[in-house]
């Protein structure tokens, strides 16, 4: 899920990508969108962007004088992201679309794969969320250490740093990073983590002789939890590759040598309260979850093609080949498994079929005992002249 990293360097992308640029027309919205119509037209305007935690503001600003803007706040979802492209090349699931006033146009389009982003009209941000971790930092760390007494900080800290009243842009591949550096169990009590901050803070306040340089090399050598929720992030946005540039195919594979908990081989994981999955190293805590084991990622070994271990056909490649040739899921789609809650699996057993209405067929029981027969058949005398599948045909 995009995290505060991704908002600020989507901003980041639209200001450069879109700076000079002349925008003309009204939006354009696909039925499917999770937002409302725009409703804002002009024959040349420009677009802007500013990022606060995990929403992003757009705004539309006519270049005529007296012309009104037209703000957007988006919310990316799990997979929402900007692009400028070619109007004649855009991408499937552009849910919403500027278009430049030149010749050919080019469209800059809100694209969001799995729909769960989101737009409202209007430039004030979430009334709920708290100050930005990145660019509010001390605002942040004073929203936090002053209501240590609300009932979030009564949770471990992995959830505690999900509360984006208090954490806002901290998503989970942030808090645990940040808990992974400071070797903090996951669920230890939230507040009694922060504490110790405050005291903390209020003897730095009554001691004179450190000054603002002194105050900011301790927070490089010696970072707490609330300076991580800053730097952590700023990492990202420092990193030498734009790990969010859609012209960078390469991002992923950047951003994951960067990680060093979170989804790497070696390292733990469970599933907090909410169902969500967090990433450590080491003993949990003591507010864990009851009835769970820590699972362990373990690192994927690239088959040997020179190896002497057999190879073992199942039945289910031999009848399905293109099941063998499968290749295995990327970490990003095994995070998203895990994300979702634990349920019955839908569609477990192989080549089942939803019930459709078809036309009543006269005994319809017979032809089903003869082919569960047939195919029994045919793995006991396989080989035998017969079908080109090789069953075993009773002539009789």
């Amino acid at each position: 899920m995009p995290e505060c990293p991704e908002l600020h360097l989507a901003g980041r992308y639209i200001n450069e990508a879109c700076g000079g640029v002349v925008f003309s027309g009204g939006v354009e919205r696909s039925a499917v969108g999770r937002g409302p119509e725009v409703p804002f037209s002009s024959e040349a305007y420009g677009i802007s962007a500013v990022s606060r935690g995990k929403e992003l503001r757009l705004r539309l600003a006519p270049l005529a004088p007296g012309g009104e803007p037209q703000d957007l706040v988006f919310r990316f979802g799990m997979s929402g992201s900007f692009r400028l492209c070619p109007a004649d090349q855009i991408p499937r699931h552009a849910h919403l679309r500027f278009l430049t006033g030149e010749s050919p146009p080019r469209a800059l389009c809100f694209i969001d794969v799995r729909r769960f982003g989101s737009w409202r009209l209007g430039d004030t941000w979430q009334p709920d969320r708290g100050p930005c971790v990145m660019t509010e930092y001390q605002a942040f760390r004073e929203n936090v250490l002053k209501n240590l007494d609300d009932k979030a900080f009564d949770k471990p800290i992995c959830e505690a740093l999900l509360n984006q009243k208090f954490f806002n842009g901290i998503g989970n591949y942030l808090r645990a990073e940040i808990l992974y550096r400071l070797k903090i169990p996951p669920f230890e009590k939230a507040r009694t983590v922060l504490e110790a901050l405050k005291d903390q803070d209020q003897a730095r306040k009554k001691n004179p002789s450190l000054t603002l340089s002194k105050k900011l090399k301790l927070m490089r050598e010696n970072p707490d939890l609330l300076e991580l929720c800053h730097t952590v992030p700023m990492e990202v946005v420092a990193a030498e590759k734009k790990l969010l540039d859609p012209d960078h195919s390469d991002n992923y594979a950047a951003f994951k040598n960067w990680l060093q908990c979170y989804l790497v081989p070696g390292m733990s994981s469970l599933r907090d309260h909410n169902g969500r999955t967090v990433w450590f190293q080491g003993e949990p805590g003591p507010l864990a979850p009851k009835g769970q084991a820590p699972r362990k990622k373990c690192a994927r070994l690239k088959a040997d093609p020179e190896a002497l271990t057999p190879k073992v056909t199942t039945h289910a490649s031999k009848r399905h080949p293109r099941a063998a040739a499968k290749p295995p899921k990327s970490e990003e789609e095994e995070e998203e498994e895990e994300e979702a809650a634990d349920g019955p699996r839908k569609g477990h057993a192989c080549g089942r079929r939803k019930g459709t209405t078809t036309p009543t067929l006269s005994e319809p029981e017979a032809p089903v005992k003869v082919k569960r027969s047939r195919r029994t058949s045919a793995r006991k005398g396989r080989g035998e002249a017969g079908s080109p599948c090789g069953f075993q045909i009773d002539r009789g």
